[in-house]
């Protein structure tokens, strides 16, 4: 038997049986204790250096080592960021640029190695952490994986290019430190799963809406290629809004623009400033800064819809959707106070005739489904599903397309008073209490048994495709690999979770067609 499969079972019979050998990347754990659903959680266990002082803006430095036993009963400080959504608390556990922990979940009654769900959070790439209540990973441990969330550098501090930065690296590139975080993490999941329970050649990447995009961006980097044997996309990806491409020279030109507001633009300067004085002004009313992925020429050499183009991603089995009502919440950015009729008319021209076909507003409903509908495409469905169709032609690995269409029930108001009134339906980010199987984590939401029976479907597909690229098993409708030149079936998951064929596709070609000649 090779030396790793040695080490690999002496370690998992110690897990088993109580006596853990937690020696991980910087020294000694304190042993974790099951808890009575016989799960083990190891928090805020860092993966890389704090990037604090000369280290802020450069790409994650090894982890500082420590004496004696870590604690892991407590989560790591929150990445810097503003208060900006109505359901993350930037402040709970506590909020610091020295951010860079991780956390694990892991059964402990196994004497296997067990396959990883590696997640990505979501929070436009400037908010969230892995220690939000809804990322939790207990109940979908229970299902056999070994469950893994991250905290990574957001906004100013995750995406900074600048040409002194450039300057420094010995790759010339600057920006997406963010990106850099993941791939810092999963090679501390490579280095040290293993001894928690882990396999670390059975990993999936997930994530939803910013974590989606980077998902997406991971499949087409180069500095990510191995790391990882599956990844899930949940609303979002680098083939659309999100990911507008900027370039390095756009990106540099930006952070000279944020050392401006800061009153000088040297970088020595910029890491002179507080925490507190870089937040304040990207988000002072006037601030006008883009802080998001930028082709840096090493994370990122060229695009994702040019790397996938040529065969060049991540080719491995790729699980991805978004929910019916993505535009609930994004009806105010996409249409900026104008109407259906309107926007249609500003967005196609003389085809919007046309495309009031696909967006009919003849009565007060379909009004108010086609509002929803294009801005919920426009956002979030087209970016996805490019990113799926992307695969399908040049990947030979298979790809699983879903909705959900579940909507929770939430109060009136729940997502601001914006939104009194109306309701949100399977809103932007509700599916992620059910892909962890805790619907109760929702925050002030309403309870039942379909929920809970839509949860148990939902992560058990997530668990299936973690434990074999595939979300098929014993007791659920079976899902068909996507075919979008074909019968283009996916997976609608709701109450009556069932296959139909792709409704929503005929919007998207349109949409993907409108796009194509507006570029020309």
């Amino acid at each position: 038997m090779p030396l790793r499969a040695v080490l690999l079972a002496l370690t998992l019979t110690a897990l088993a049986t109580g006596a853990h050998a937690q020696h991980v990347t910087g020294g000694k754990l304190v042993p974790a204790k099951a808890d009575a659903d016989g799960i083990r959680a190891w928090k805020g266990l860092p993966y890389a250096a704090p990037p604090v002082g000369a280290l802020r803006w450069k790409p994650p430095a090894p982890v500082v080592a420590w004496k004696g036993e870590r604690a892991t009963d407590r989560f790591g400080p929150n990445c810097a960021q503003p208060k900006v959504y109505n359901d993350i608390d930037p402040y709970a556990p506590a909020m610091s640029e020295d951010c860079l922990y991780l956390n694990v979940w892991s059964p402990a009654k196994t004497r296997e190695s067990l396959p990883v769900f590696f997640w990505i959070h979501g929070g436009g790439y400037g908010a969230g952490s892995g220690a939000e209540p809804r990322h939790d990973g207990v109940a979908l441990a229970k299902k056999g994986v070994v469950v893994v969330t991250i905290n990574y550098r957001l906004g100013a501090f995750g995406f900074l290019a600048h040409p002194a930065l450039t300057r420094e690296s010995p790759k010339r590139a600057s920006g997406d430190q963010a990106l850099a975080d993941m791939i810092a993490a999963l090679r501390w999941v490579q280095a040290n799963i293993a001894l928690l329970g882990g396999d670390p050649d059975r990993v999936t990447i997930a994530g939803e809406s910013a974590g989606s995009d980077a998902v997406s961006r991971l499949m087409a980097s180069p500095q990510a290629r191995g790391l990882f044997q599956q990844a899930i996309g949940e609303s979002g990806s680098a083939f659309g809004t999100l990911g507008k491409d900027e370039t390095l020279a756009m990106g540099e030109a930006n952070g000279l623009a944020l050392g401006r507001a800061l009153g000088d633009d040297s970088l020595a300067a910029m890491r002179r400033r507080s925490t507190e004085q870089i937040l304040a002004a990207v988000t002072a009313p006037t601030a006008r800064f883009a802080f998001r992925p930028i082709l840096d020429g090493w994370i990122l050499p060229s695009s994702a819809a040019e790397i996938f183009a040529a065969g060049q991603q991540s080719d491995v089995p790729l699980l991805v959707g978004w929910n019916r009502d993505e535009g609930s919440l994004l009806e105010g950015g996409v249409f900026a106070g104008r109407t259906l009729p309107e926007a249609l008319k500003l967005t196609f021209g003389d085809n919007a005739a046309e495309a009031a076909k696909l967006y009919p507003h003849d009565t007060p409903d379909q009004m108010i489904r086609s509002r929803i509908n294009f801005a919920g495409d426009a956002w979030m469905g087209l970016p996805t599903w490019s990113w799926a169709v992307a695969q399908t032609r040049t990947g030979k690995a298979p790809v699983y397309a879903f909705r959900f269409d579940h909507a929770p029930k939430t109060p009136d108001g729940w997502f601001g008073e914006a939104n009194r009134g109306k309701s949100l339906g399977a809103f932007h980010s509700a599916e992620i209490v059910y892909v962890f199987n805790h619907p109760d984590n929702g925050g002030a939401w309403s309870v039942d048994d379909t929920d809970r029976r839509v949860a148990d479907v939902m992560s058990s597909y997530w668990a299936n495709f973690v434990k074999t690229g595939d979300p098929n098993g014993p007791g659920l409708p079976v899902w068909p690999v996507y075919d979008p030149e074909g019968d283009a079936r996916k997976l609608i998951i709701d109450a009556d979770t069932r296959v139909i064929a792709d409704d929503d596709q005929p919007r998207l070609k349109f949409l993907q067609a409108e796009a194509r000649r507006a570029r020309r």
